[in-house]
């Protein structure tokens, strides 16, 4: 199963900058109705007023925030066909990361999309259709070097995704996880030089994912991979995971040594 997306009724979050932005243009191009929401207000505005679509300003991570979210959106749009779960944060670190970034980055890559499925799902299930579009990296299928609590939470995010499509996709609910690598968006510039050094060589324009993404909802695939190699990748973990982790070792050595 799919989604048209012609005059379809679709919240993309995080909408006010990168992915999320140029997700919310491609899906309106395609004929979508969007709700672009933003913790950002002005920023939701401008991408909204570009593409035509409602502005919603406001936290999509927490309880309330997603509650507001999804009414708000339900008025706008009549019915939300489409959600795509896209805001997300990342901050450096490991184990000694402070305990409220790993909060605040659990809430927003995890917490954010099992709080959206659960005001969804009824209506979703009651009509018998809906589609979740988890945008989620490559870091669910791999890792991310120098930031333990994004990876740590896009792994987590990967695995809420596949347990939506297992339980419901009999129901008629489709879920998909987009699962890009570098992407030139302020999370790169952000990312500090070891970041810069090991997404900047291979990294590509939102717009770039954006296409992917609808590719990717007109196929139904499970997992949308804007870079194809993560897929090559992806294997040799599972396959060969020593190698792998020996592999990913050096690379962290080799990131520690030029910083």
């Amino acid at each position: 199963m799919t989604v048209e997306l012609d005059g379809a009724g679709a919240v993309v979050t995080g909408g006010g900058r990168g992915i999320g932005a140029a997700l919310a243009a491609r899906l309106a191009a395609e004929g979508a109705r969007v709700v672009v929401a933003d913790l950002d207000g002005e920023a939701a505005s401008e991408v909204a007023a570009r593409i035509g679509g409602t502005a919603v300003p406001g936290d999509a991570a927490s309880e309330d925030g997603v509650r507001a979210l999804v009414a708000a959106a339900r008025e706008a749009l009549g019915e939300i066909d489409l959600f795509c779960a896209n805001a997300g944060i990342a901050v450096p670190g490991g184990p000694e990361a402070p305990e409220e970034d790993w909060a605040r980055v659990w809430e927003v890559n995890v917490m954010a999309h099992v709080r959206a499925a659960r005001e969804l799902l009824p209506r979703w299930l009651e009509r018998g259709r809906g589609h979740f579009l988890a945008t989620v990296s490559a870091a669910g299928l791999l890792t991310n070097l120098g930031s333990a609590p994004y990876s740590v939470t896009k792994h987590a995010s990967l695995g809420f995704a596949e347990w939506l499509a297992v339980t419901y996709r009999h129901r008629g609910i489709r879920v998909q996880a987009i699962c890009p690598q570098g992407v030139r968006t302020d999370m790169l510039a952000g990312a500090g030089s070891m970041g810069a050094a090991l997404l900047e060589p291979g990294a590509i324009e939102p717009e770039q994912v954006a296409d992917a993404a609808v590719a990717g909802l007109r196929d139904g695939r499970f997992l949308i991979l804007p870079h194809p190699e993560v897929a090559e990748y992806y294997a040799h973990r599972a396959t060969r995971t020593e190698q792998w982790l020996a592999g990913m070792n050096k690379l962290q050595r080799k990131l520690e040594d030029a910083s």
